[in-house]
């Protein structure tokens, strides 16, 4: 087993954990930077992989949602608190590269996506999930609020109108 292989385990632990109420969705997303920082292998700046694109899209949402976390939570000065907001937005376009780059290579086949119901006012019309159904992978759940992912799934035929229930609801709007 690689070690890419390794974190996609490890990580799979940790949702089990999560969902099996072990640990709260701010432990898990700790783990999880954890895990994506700690290792040596990544990011990956060739991307040939749907394997290598999941990694990147798990390692630059983690960063983001740290980024973003620290922007909030944290006391500090405006234009500090802005450089995090920032940071966190470079990289959440970062996630959406690698999840465009691996919708490329599935070749847009067995997915579909949706806008997803949600809790967060800032959130509602904008977040969509992208279900990858794969007979070599497991299913795959991606998050973006990226309009030009949008409109390419939607160029696609893979995107539908509407919006629906997230397939892992309770995760998505939970606060953290």
């Amino acid at each position: 087993m690689n070690q890419l292989q390794k974190y996609f385990r490890y990580r799979q632990a940790l949702i089990d954990q999560y969902l099996k109420g072990d640990m709260t969705k701010r432990e898990y997303l700790q783990a999880n930077y954890d895990a994506v920082i700690g290792n040596d292998f990544g990011p990956f700046t060739i991307l040939d992989s749907v394997e290598k694109c999941l990694f990147n899209y798990q390692y630059y949402n983690a960063l983001a949602k740290e980024n973003r976390s620290i922007s909030i939570h944290e006391e500090m000065e405006l234009p500090l608190k802005r450089q995090y907001q920032s940071q966190s937005d470079y990289y959440y376009r970062k996630k959406d590269q690698a999840t465009q780059k691996a919708l490329e290579l599935l070749d847009y086949r067995d997915v579909e996506a949706y806008f997803v119901k949600v809790k967060s006012r800032a959130l509602k019309g904008k977040l969509f999930e992208i279900v990858c159904h794969s007979a070599a992978m497991y299913d795959m759940i991606l998050h973006s609020t990226n309009d030009r992912l949008r409109q390419r799934l939607e160029e696609e035929g893979v995107f539908s109108q509407g919006s629906r229930v997230s397939l892992i609801d309770a995760y998505v709007n939970q606060r953290y």
